[in-house]
């Protein structure tokens, strides 16, 4: 009973001075990602005004930002983890009948300010958390759709009724979109290695008799396997989202989306899958789709598919879920996104 109190003091004390460093280090190089992006585009004579240079810009520095939230995220889970198990996590969360773990899900999506693919990262510690499917896809959809750089934005240049009804069709979206995908019990569309997670394979390493040094190891454990699985299609995704940043010219969405005509909508819509940016990077095209006489309904259908259902994201969960999985969330998403064009449309 003596021995490991006693023993614990020197096998804390690495993670005393390690975890410090590199928690500092990680807050470092998150806060001057787009300096090195800068720097190193420089270094070959690029900028970022050019259509070579805005997509390796944009390459240098998401891939090591959306690498960083992974791996600060999937470490983070995993020690908290240890705390509950994931058979108590679910349990407390299954047990919100009417969509309150949804709504709360995606509450929490609009206040935490990433795009689609970095919301990622914390949709697969959910999952391993063995949060409930349906409620990790209401936070995956409301993360990038709905946050506050969208919301002022908007507020600014269309008024606070189309922000505010942007806001609760939105959250709309989320949350239904999410109890239908949690209706469908489509848990066995989760990738192998995600499934034994989600299904308590990690429980033995929780408890309460655990030392900080072991909870701490399991979040090292957690960043070894999803991170060491899930890295390569990171790249591949946010490479063909640099290429769509530096190559898609903005004004031949404008010329495609300038037409207020029924399939304008659906339209929008699958054009918007294929491209990659965040809320506030889609606004100013946006505005400009407006100023070009296309129906403010259509431009936000393009905007909601473009920041909750780009391509990029649907490359990098890929290696999390199998196809019908991705297939049914397009297809949910995708329809809760016409509505809200048509809606927009019908009612301004």
């Amino acid at each position: 009973m003596n021995h490991r109190p006693a023993a614990l003091p020197h096998r804390l004390a690495p993670w005393l001075v390690g975890l410090p460093v590199a928690a500092a280090l990680w807050v470092l190089a998150y806060a001057h990602l787009i300096e090195v992006a800068d720097l190193m585009i420089g270094l070959f004579g690029l900028s970022r005004t050019t259509h070579l240079g805005g997509a390796l810009h944009f390459f240098l520095y998401d891939t090591p930002k959306v690498l960083l939230l992974l791996t600060g995220i999937v470490f983070l889970m995993g020690v908290i983890q240890t705390f509950f198990a994931p058979e108590r996590t679910r349990a407390l969360l299954a047990g919100r009948r009417l969509g309150v773990g949804n709504a709360m899900a995606a509450s929490l999506g609009i206040v935490t300010p990433f795009c689609s693919c970095s919301a990622v990262p914390l949709f697969i510690g959910f999952v391993s958390a063995g949060v409930p499917l349906g409620i990790t896809f209401s936070f995956l959809i409301a993360a990038p759709m709905i946050n506050e750089v969208a919301l002022a934005l908007l507020l600014g240049l269309f008024g606070w009724k189309v922000a505010l009804l942007y806001l609760g069709l939105g959250l709309a979206v989320a949350i239904v979109a999410g109890l239908i995908i949690g209706q469908l019990r489509m848990e066995r569309h989760l990738e192998d290695w995600v499934r034994a997670i989600h299904a308590g394979e990690t429980a033995a390493a929780s408890g309460d008799d655990l030392t900080w040094p072991e909870r701490l190891h399991a979040g090292l454990r957690h960043v070894r396997e999803i991170v060491g699985r899930v890295w390569p299609y990171v790249l591949i995704g946010i490479g063909l989202g640099a290429l769509i940043h530096g190559y898609v010219p903005e004004d031949f969405m404008a010329a495609f989306m300038g037409r207020d005509v029924w399939w304008a909508v659906p339209a929008a819509v699958v054009l918007g899958v294929p491209m990659y940016t965040n809320a506030a990077g889609i606004i100013p095209i946006v505005e400009a789709l407006i100023g070009k006489g296309a129906a403010l309904g259509t431009t936000l259908a393009f905007m909601m598919s473009v920041i909750a259902l780009s391509a990029p994201e649907m490359l990098i969960l890929r290696k999390v879920l199998k196809w019908p999985l991705i297939a049914t969330f397009i297809g949910v998403v995708a329809t809760g996104i016409l509505l809200v064009g048509y809606v927009f449309n019908l009612v301004l």
